[in-house]
């Protein structure tokens, strides 16, 4: 996955869980506009590997593209056959982080201890989802990043939005998944742009 020349890290990812691929190029279109880094399907959105489909097509070039809830090794081939360059899962399955390095893509597992952490790194990953965010709060996130190696980046996932989101980015967070912050089923493009918008306004100035 590339990194924005904005930001140290992965930056600010859209999670669309719902998405359908009607509405997806518009969709993604206002995040790209707004500011985010990369754009995330979950598989549990309807057709979501079409979604991928036209994400990667439309703007794979200069936003990465991920697949989410990828469970099984199998997922991260569909998802990398449809132009994934991340997969996003919501737990700590070496062998999904292991396809997904084997693939040349870059692994965002769920960790929400330190064994489940050093696991995921050990298995090859490099850039930890922090699931949930709420439940482990930022001194959780400090207290691990004290411990893991300096070149794993940690994003939390789960409870960001304005309120918080620059407290993460100042507690050292590359990053974040941003669900129904930004997107919910049913909004429109120009309601996403403007959500989107403030929050990327807000990442920006927490540097």
């Amino acid at each position: 996955m590339g990194v924005s020349p904005e930001t140290s890290g992965s930056g600010l990812v859209a999670i669309l869980r719902g998405i359908t691929p009607g509405e997806v190029a518009a969709v993604g279109a206002a995040l790209v506009e707004a500011g985010f880094h990369a754009i995330e399907v979950p598989l549990n959105s309807p057709d979501p590997f079409r979604s991928l489909e036209i994400l990667a097509a439309k703007f794979g070039d200069v936003c990465p593209i991920g697949a989410g809830t990828v469970l099984c090794t199998d997922e991260v081939q569909r998802a990398r056959a449809a132009g994934a360059a991340i997969i996003v899962s919501p737990d700590t399955n070496v062998e999904v982080i292991a396809a997904t390095v084997a693939g040349g893509m870059r692994s965002y597992p769920g960790v929400a201890t330190p064994t489940e952490a050093f696991a995921a790194v050990r298995a090859g990953a490099r850039n930890l989802k922090m699931f949930p965010s709420e439940a482990l709060g930022i001194s959780g996130m400090r207290a691990l990043r004290a411990v893991l190696p300096a070149d794993v980046e940690m994003l939390p996932v789960g409870g960001v939005d304005e309120s918080n989101l620059a407290e993460w980015r100042a507690a050292g967070a590359g990053g974040a998944g941003i669900g129904t912050t930004v997107y919910r089923p049913g909004d429109t493009a120009e309601q996403v742009r403007t959500k989107a918008r403030r929050l990327a306004a807000v990442w920006a100035s927490a540097r």
